[in-house]
């Protein structure tokens, strides 16, 4: 390991975290920051808690990149090689987690009124922007004296930097020749079918140029559907990255109109396609994006999923489903913003059928394309993992057949994924089921203490209304329900964060969030923010001992 050529590399990527928050600094103005449709129509003076705490971001992201950059000068000119490269990919994310929770920290943002945020919930919210996640434990963002405008678009700025890729953002401007693909490939997980342009920059480029040209299209056309600047801007951010982060509690569902909606789901969907699909489809072919297996699966189970939750909603009567044109909305709206991983909500679907609720928390599993700006194990991989389940099948009844794996009709280049997909598989499902199982364990019942305190007055009411009766049952039964409800949504957060979908079931459900979980629960979701936006493999070799040695 070249210690040295890594702090060069990671002392660059401080700089341009820190130089990309002087962009957040003209929202403390008065009169560029407003919200559509606010009472209040923006603030009165300048945010100077809020520039201050900007400022002194930037002076330790640059100072301590300085310092790096500084160890590191000796390594100018030499190579970079794999080990290396996965390094820079898994260090800049915890770099980027501690340096973007600084402008939170500083301004001493409000978790609920009068309580700052902890350094633990400052990391949670930027690795949540920056993983593109979208959950948060800020419960009132429409008060600027809790959450400065300026802060608010950093928070959103996290999902533009984080969806790019801070990776491919560094990739772009430097280079760094042949091991940029390395670097890229670290960057945005999955299996891809489409060759990328032989030079790496030029790729990273060409992503770069759709994701802005993408998201300066849907920020006009956010501002011509009515909203203000900056939430046309925020919510850009949001839609574009699959992230989630709005500037309302309500999410989306504050603007309650019909084209904002739409839009949103055109654009979410264009998020979770294969970037390298959209580029040779803009560029050689348009058939070449109704011809791609995954994308074909990806528009299927956004239809088939709808359809049948508009009929399950119909059928019993939830919220939003009294007539198609309604249902159709809701569904559709919600269904891409599960698969999608982007977390914008609508209205609260932790009150829907439980059909509704069970196939939005299976979804949570799926995810967008290979390539794309979505979370998630990716369709991709659920496709090659049937059709690797059909050739085991045959093999038991037909050892002496050998078939290779193929997709869209042609083998796949790479036919070690028919041993990598169930490894895969069997990764995540041992990290969802042992943070799970460490969540229902640790986290004190507190985090449920409406349920408790539900509890305690459903008893007292039958002890004034009979005093012979026996409260205790009542008692035992409601807290069996409870911790019932435990169990469901610690398995939804771990899913939500996991998959950095955002909003899960019940206390994280999409009108709440995850303030009322402990600092260790906090300090978990964290990790599995990262381990969901970077590829599992990129994260967990940075805690194997024999990857640090010098060869």
């Amino acid at each position: 390991m070249n210690y040295r050529l890594l702090c060069r590399l990671l002392g660059i990527v401080c700089v341009l975290i820190g130089g990309s928050m002087l962009f957040s600094l003209p929202w403390a103005l008065p009169g560029l920051a407003n919200r559509t449709g606010a009472d209040t129509p923006g603030i009165e003076v300048v945010e100077w808690d809020g520039v201050a705490a900007l400022l002194g971001s930037v002076a330790v992201c640059v100072l301590f990149g300085a310092m790096l950059i500084r160890t590191g000068r000796s390594s100018k000119g030499a190579a970079l090689f794999q080990k290396e490269a996965m390094a820079v990919v898994g260090l800049s994310w915890v770099l980027a987690t501690v340096l973007g929770a600084l402008p939170f920290w500083f301004s001493r943002t409000q978790i609920r009124p009068g309580e700052p945020v902890t350094f633990i919930e400052s990391m949670f919210e930027a690795q949540s922007g920056f993983s593109t996640t979208g959950a948060t434990v800020l419960t009132n963002l429409e008060n600027p004296d809790m959450v400065p405008y300026c802060i608010l678009f950093w928070r959103s700025s996290t999902h533009f930097l984080g969806g790019l890729g801070i990776v491919v953002l560094f990739v772009a401007i430097l280079g760094q020749g042949s091991a940029g693909k390395a670097m890229m490939r670290a960057e945005m997980p999955g299996p891809t079918k489409e060759g990328s342009m032989p030079r790496m920059q030029a790729t990273a480029w060409a992503f770069a140029g759709i994701y802005i040209g993408l998201n300066l299209i849907l920020i006009l056309i956010y501002r011509i559907e009515g909203m203000s600047m900056f939430d046309a801007v925020c919510h850009g951010f949001g839609t574009m990255a699959t992230g989630g982060f709005s500037t309302w509690n309500a999410s989306l569902g504050h603007f309650n109109s019909a084209a904002i909606d739409y839009t949103t789901i055109i654009f979410m969907i264009l998020a979770g396609t294969n970037f390298t699909l959209l580029y040779l489809s803009l560029f050689d072919s348009p058939r070449r994006l109704f011809r791609d297996t995954e994308w074909r699966f990806y528009l299927g189970i956004i239809g088939v999923l709808s359809a049948l939750i508009i009929f399950f909603g119909m059928r019993h009567h939830d919220a939003g489903f009294d007539t198609f044109s309604s249902s159709l909305r809701y569904s559709l709206f919600q269904v891409v913003s599960v698969i999608t991983t982007t977390g914008y909500g609508t209205g609260d679907f932790d009150n829907w059928n439980n059909f509704g609720r069970g196939s939005l928390l299976l979804l949570m599993f799926v995810g967008g394309c290979a390539g794309s700006t979505g979370g998630g194990l990716k369709v991709i991989r659920h496709v090659l993992f049937y059709k690797i389940l059909l050739l085991e099948v045959e093999r038991v009844h037909h050892p002496r057949v050998v078939r290779p794996l193929t997709l869209g009709g042609s083998p796949t280049e790479d036919q070690e994924l028919r041993k990598s997909i169930p490894v895969y598989f069997c990764l995540i499902l041992g990290i969802f089921i042992a943070s799970w199982l460490i969540l229902i364990t640790f986290e004190p019942s507190t985090t449920w203490g409406a349920d408790l305190n539900r509890i305690a007055a459903v008893a007292e009411v039958m002890e004034e209304a009979d005093p012979g009766a026996d409260s205790n049952v009542t008692r035992r039964e409601l807290k069996e329900h409870t911790l019932d409800e435990k169990l469901l949504d610690c398995a939804s957060a771990v899913a939500a964060t996991l998959n950095n979908i955002g909003p899960g079931l019940g206390v994280t459900g999409p009108t709440k969030n995850y303030a009322g979980f402990s600092q260790g629960g906090k300090l978990l979701f964290v990790w599995l923010m990262m381990l969901g936006r970077v590829e599992v493999f990129s994260v967990l070799v940075l805690l194997m001992p024999s990857f640090w040695r010098r060869f």
